[in-house]
């Protein structure tokens, strides 16, 4: 009984940690894109993101290197996008998400902010994924996953944002 009521807190616990219905946001995002309607986007975020690896879809796709690229692109686009409304940007400022999509190993996923102002560009997260096992049992464990890319992205932006690093041409400027 006390364990049954320790594992329920648990549960109770990481639920709260997350900040939103993280499915939810990104299947709005690819609908909102105009990438397909609702239920088509329920649809694909439901055979590509639950159930268990590896992804079939991804995987007798006759346009792997594509489908992988769309995948990452719409699960990662709306995470960096919540990460940056919610740390306020300076107006000359850019996201980007950069994809090094691998067939037979590990794809990259990179986010990088670009400050402007002759400013250096700075990594806010490197991620190593193999999108044919980016599988998740349930919505629970897909929104904790979300949530912890989202919170290491929005960290790091904050950071970025205040403590900007002098480009190399600046640092001379004011050496001179």
């Amino acid at each position: 009984m006390e364990e049954e009521q320790s594992v329920e807190r648990t549960s109770i616990e990481q639920r709260a940690d997350i900040t939103r219905n993280w499915l939810g946001y990104v299947c709005e995002a690819i609908v909102t894109s105009g990438a397909m309607p609702a239920w088509e986007a329920v649809d694909y975020l439901t055979e590509h993101l639950i159930g268990e690896a590896p992804n079939r879809h991804l995987l007798e796709t006759k346009t792997p290197y594509e489908m992988i690229s769309q995948f990452l692109n719409r699960l990662y686009g709306p995470i960096v996008e919540a990460a940056s409304r919610d740390v306020p940007l300076p107006s000359s400022t850019m996201l980007h998400t950069f994809l090094d999509i691998s067939l037979t190993g590990n794809s990259a996923v990179l986010v990088v902010y670009f400050p402007g102002h002759n400013l250096p560009h700075q990594l806010l997260l490197l991620d190593a994924v193999r999108a044919w096992d980016l599988m998740f049992p349930d919505e629970d464990r897909f929104n904790r996953w979300a949530e912890e890319r989202y919170r290491w992205i929005k960290t790091a932006l904050a950071a970025a944002i205040a403590n900007p690093r002098l480009s190399p041409c600046a640092a001379q400027d004011v050496t001179a």
